[in-house]
Protein backbone atom coordinates (compact mmCIF):
# COMPACT_ATOMS: atom_id res chain seq x y z
CA UNK A 1 0.00 0.00 0.00
CA UNK A 2 2.77 2.43 0.97
CA UNK A 3 4.61 1.79 -2.29
CA UNK A 4 1.48 2.59 -4.31
CA UNK A 5 0.90 5.75 -2.27
CA UNK A 6 4.52 6.80 -2.78
CA UNK A 7 4.27 6.24 -6.52
CA UNK A 8 1.13 8.37 -6.80
CA UNK A 9 2.69 11.23 -4.84
CA UNK A 10 5.94 10.95 -6.80
CA UNK A 11 4.01 11.37 -10.05
CA UNK A 12 2.28 14.49 -8.69
CA UNK A 13 5.58 16.08 -7.73
CA UNK A 14 7.13 15.08 -11.06
CA UNK A 15 4.23 16.87 -12.77
CA UNK A 16 4.60 20.01 -10.64
CA UNK A 17 8.40 20.16 -10.70
CA UNK A 18 8.88 22.67 -13.58
CA UNK A 19 6.48 25.16 -11.94
CA UNK A 20 7.09 24.36 -8.28
CA UNK A 21 9.19 27.41 -7.42
CA UNK A 22 6.71 29.72 -9.16
CA UNK A 23 3.69 28.14 -7.43
CA UNK A 24 5.12 28.90 -3.99
CA UNK A 25 6.85 32.13 -4.94
CA UNK A 26 4.73 34.56 -2.91
CA UNK A 27 4.65 32.44 0.26
CA UNK A 28 8.36 31.78 -0.13
CA UNK A 29 9.16 35.47 -0.21
CA UNK A 30 6.77 36.52 2.55
CA UNK A 31 7.34 33.71 5.05
CA UNK A 32 9.05 30.47 4.12
CA UNK A 33 12.47 31.88 3.23
CA UNK A 34 12.84 33.50 6.66
CA UNK A 35 11.84 30.25 8.36
CA UNK A 36 14.24 28.20 6.21
CA UNK A 37 17.08 30.53 7.18
CA UNK A 38 16.20 30.15 10.87
CA UNK A 39 16.07 26.36 10.54
CA UNK A 40 19.44 26.13 8.79
CA UNK A 41 21.06 28.43 11.35
CA UNK A 42 20.75 25.54 13.83
CA UNK A 43 22.69 23.05 11.69
CA UNK A 44 25.84 21.62 13.27
CA UNK A 45 28.41 18.94 12.47
CA UNK A 46 30.47 17.93 9.47
CA UNK A 47 28.01 15.65 7.65
CA UNK A 48 24.49 16.88 6.87
CA UNK A 49 21.57 15.08 5.20
CA UNK A 50 18.80 17.15 3.64
CA UNK A 51 15.69 15.06 3.08
CA UNK A 52 13.28 16.27 0.40
CA UNK A 53 15.77 18.60 -1.27
CA UNK A 54 13.12 19.36 -3.91
CA UNK A 55 14.22 22.04 -6.37
CA UNK A 56 17.03 23.20 -4.09
CA UNK A 57 15.22 25.99 -2.23
CA UNK A 58 17.58 25.61 0.73
CA UNK A 59 20.81 25.83 -1.27
CA UNK A 60 21.27 29.48 -0.25
CA UNK A 61 21.46 28.47 3.42
CA UNK A 62 23.94 25.60 3.17
CA UNK A 63 26.94 25.99 5.54
CA UNK A 64 30.32 26.26 3.84
CA UNK A 65 32.14 23.94 6.21
CA UNK A 66 30.09 20.73 5.94
CA UNK A 67 29.62 17.83 3.55
CA UNK A 68 25.98 17.88 2.47
CA UNK A 69 23.90 15.14 0.89
CA UNK A 70 20.47 15.95 -0.52
CA UNK A 71 17.83 13.37 -1.41
CA UNK A 72 14.38 13.44 -2.99
CA UNK A 73 12.02 10.74 -4.23
CA UNK A 74 10.94 12.72 -7.31
CA UNK A 75 13.37 12.46 -10.25
CA UNK A 76 11.88 15.57 -11.88
CA UNK A 77 12.36 17.64 -8.71
CA UNK A 78 15.95 16.38 -8.56
CA UNK A 79 16.48 17.50 -12.16
CA UNK A 80 15.53 21.03 -11.10
CA UNK A 81 17.92 20.80 -8.13
CA UNK A 82 20.73 19.55 -10.35
CA UNK A 83 20.29 22.50 -12.71
CA UNK A 84 20.29 24.91 -9.78
CA UNK A 85 23.36 23.19 -8.28
CA UNK A 86 25.25 23.65 -11.53
CA UNK A 87 24.06 27.22 -12.04
CA UNK A 88 24.90 28.35 -8.52
CA UNK A 89 27.97 26.10 -8.05
CA UNK A 90 26.61 24.46 -4.88
CA UNK A 91 28.61 21.66 -3.24
CA UNK A 92 26.02 18.95 -2.57
CA UNK A 93 25.70 15.25 -3.42
CA UNK A 94 22.21 14.58 -4.82
CA UNK A 95 20.46 11.20 -4.89
CA UNK A 96 16.99 9.82 -5.57
CA UNK A 97 15.70 8.10 -2.45
CA UNK A 98 12.55 7.55 -0.38
CA UNK A 99 12.76 8.77 3.22
CA UNK A 100 10.76 5.71 4.28
CA UNK A 101 13.70 3.48 3.27
CA UNK A 102 17.06 5.28 3.38
CA UNK A 103 20.13 3.65 1.86
CA UNK A 104 22.44 4.85 4.63
CA UNK A 105 24.03 3.08 7.57
CA UNK A 106 22.91 3.69 11.14
CA UNK A 107 24.46 6.75 12.83
CA UNK A 108 25.73 8.36 9.59
CA UNK A 109 24.83 12.06 9.90
CA UNK A 110 25.43 14.81 12.47
CA UNK A 111 22.31 16.72 11.39
CA UNK A 112 19.32 15.50 9.37
CA UNK A 113 17.14 18.34 8.12
CA UNK A 114 13.87 18.62 6.19
CA UNK A 115 11.50 21.45 5.32
CA UNK A 116 7.87 20.87 4.36
CA UNK A 117 8.49 17.18 3.65
CA UNK A 118 6.44 15.09 6.07
CA UNK A 119 3.17 16.43 4.71
CA UNK A 120 3.93 14.26 1.64
CA UNK A 121 5.31 11.07 3.22
CA UNK A 122 2.70 8.25 3.09
CA UNK A 123 3.95 6.69 6.34
CA UNK A 124 5.37 9.67 8.27
CA UNK A 125 6.34 7.76 11.41
CA UNK A 126 8.25 5.24 9.33
CA UNK A 127 10.11 8.11 7.68
CA UNK A 128 10.85 9.80 11.00
CA UNK A 129 12.19 6.55 12.43
CA UNK A 130 14.52 6.36 9.43
CA UNK A 131 15.77 9.88 10.22
CA UNK A 132 16.36 8.77 13.82
CA UNK A 133 18.24 5.68 12.62
CA UNK A 134 20.68 7.50 10.32
CA UNK A 135 21.29 10.35 12.80
CA UNK A 136 24.36 9.96 15.00
CA UNK A 137 23.91 9.64 18.78
CA UNK A 138 23.93 13.19 20.12
CA UNK A 139 23.04 14.46 16.66
CA UNK A 140 19.86 16.27 15.72
CA UNK A 141 16.91 16.18 13.36
CA UNK A 142 15.64 19.62 12.32
CA UNK A 143 12.20 20.00 10.77
CA UNK A 144 10.14 22.86 9.37
CA UNK A 145 6.60 21.57 8.84
CA UNK A 146 3.04 22.79 8.45
CA UNK A 147 0.68 20.93 10.78
CA UNK A 148 -2.97 20.57 11.74
CA UNK A 149 -4.26 23.66 13.53
CA UNK A 150 -5.07 23.46 17.25
CA UNK A 151 -8.14 25.60 16.52
CA UNK A 152 -11.10 23.21 16.29
CA UNK A 153 -12.88 25.06 13.49
CA UNK A 154 -9.71 25.50 11.43
CA UNK A 155 -8.79 21.85 12.00
CA UNK A 156 -12.26 20.82 10.78
CA UNK A 157 -11.77 22.84 7.58
CA UNK A 158 -8.28 21.44 7.05
CA UNK A 159 -9.52 17.87 7.45
CA UNK A 160 -12.40 18.61 5.09
CA UNK A 161 -10.14 20.07 2.38
CA UNK A 162 -7.27 17.59 2.79
CA UNK A 163 -8.40 14.98 0.21
CA UNK A 164 -8.62 17.66 -2.49
CA UNK A 165 -5.18 19.09 -1.60
CA UNK A 166 -3.60 15.64 -1.60
CA UNK A 167 -5.13 14.84 -4.99
CA UNK A 168 -3.90 18.05 -6.62
CA UNK A 169 -0.61 18.74 -4.82
CA UNK A 170 0.35 15.47 -3.14
CA UNK A 171 0.64 17.14 0.29
CA UNK A 172 -1.44 16.64 3.41
CA UNK A 173 -2.42 19.79 5.31
CA UNK A 174 -3.62 17.98 8.42
CA UNK A 175 -0.55 16.12 9.64
CA UNK A 176 0.33 16.07 13.36
CA UNK A 177 4.07 15.99 12.81
CA UNK A 178 5.09 17.15 16.28
CA UNK A 179 3.20 14.23 17.84
CA UNK A 180 4.80 11.88 15.29
CA UNK A 181 8.27 13.11 16.24
CA UNK A 182 7.46 12.73 19.94
CA UNK A 183 6.43 9.13 19.25
CA UNK A 184 9.98 8.36 18.08
CA UNK A 185 12.71 7.49 20.62
CA UNK A 186 14.46 10.88 20.54
CA UNK A 187 16.08 11.97 23.80
CA UNK A 188 14.65 15.50 23.59
CA UNK A 189 12.17 17.25 21.28
CA UNK A 190 11.97 21.05 21.18
CA UNK A 191 9.60 23.40 19.39
CA UNK A 192 10.97 26.82 18.51
CA UNK A 193 9.07 29.57 20.39
CA UNK A 194 8.74 31.43 17.08
CA UNK A 195 6.59 28.60 15.72
CA UNK A 196 3.01 29.47 14.81
CA UNK A 197 -0.14 27.39 15.23
CA UNK A 198 0.21 25.75 11.81
CA UNK A 199 3.93 26.03 11.03
CA UNK A 200 6.37 24.39 13.42
CA UNK A 201 10.15 24.49 13.71
CA UNK A 202 11.10 21.28 15.49
CA UNK A 203 14.46 20.13 16.86
CA UNK A 204 14.83 16.52 17.99
CA UNK A 205 18.04 15.28 19.66
CA UNK A 206 19.02 11.61 19.47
Amino acid sequence: MAAADSEQIRRRYDRLAPWFDSLEGILEGLLFRRLRKKLWSQVSGGHILEVGVGTGKNFAFYPDDARITGIDFSPKMLEQAQRKRQRKQIAVDLAQMDVQSLDYADNSFDTVIASFVFCSVPKPRRGLKELYRVCKPGGQVLLLEHVLSSNRFMAFLMNLLNPLVVKTLGANINRETLKNVQACPFRNVYTDPASSDMIKLIRAVK
